[in-house]
């Protein structure tokens, strides 16, 4: 339980009012809260078709990644990144959350209606290395376009 507070304490520290924001989590009935981005991290948002394999590169490449969300209709995934990554991001078919945009963000110990942790944070503050995501979604891209998609 002890990873999960950390999680929710490093989350919420973003928020204007973190302890208001923990206090969301807990009265709101879908288990989500509105965070701001690009203060501790950004998110670069894929198509699923493209995150799914490219979350599974990263997986066989590093063990474990930073924290990933899957939006409500599974039909996006979405990576947490370094801040002032969402600025500076040029691929073409990936949509970022950087400064001055807000994400929905489900509690990261419990379950959510929607909006759902495929990674959640373990509070340590670790996010995903936007170069090996670039180099991931290549291999998953290449693997998809050769027909080979997640057998890899």
């Amino acid at each position: 339980m002890g990873g999960t507070k950390t999680a929710v304490e490093w989350l919420a520290s973003v928020a204007p009012d973190p302890r208001g924001c923990r206090r969301e989590w807990e009265r709101n009935p879908h288990g989500v809260a509105l965070l701001p981005a690009g203060r501790a991290w950004d998110v670069l948002i894929l198509p699923a078709h493209l995150g799914h394999p490219t979350l599974d590169v990263l997986t066989r490449m590093l063990g474990r990644t930073g924290p990933v969300l899957a939006d409500f209709g599974d039909n996006r995934i979405g990576f947490f990144v370094a801040p002032g990554t969402a600025e500076r991001w040029l691929g073409t078919g990936v949509r970022t959350a950087g400064n001055g945009t807000w994400i929905v963000v489900p509690h990261p110990g419990r379950a959510s209606r929607g909006v759902r942790w495929l990674v959640p944070p373990d509070g340590s503050g670790t996010l995903t290395d936007a170069a090996l995501l670039e180099l991931a979604m290549h291999e998953a891209a290449a693997r998809l376009a050769l027909g080979a998609g997640e057998d890899g």
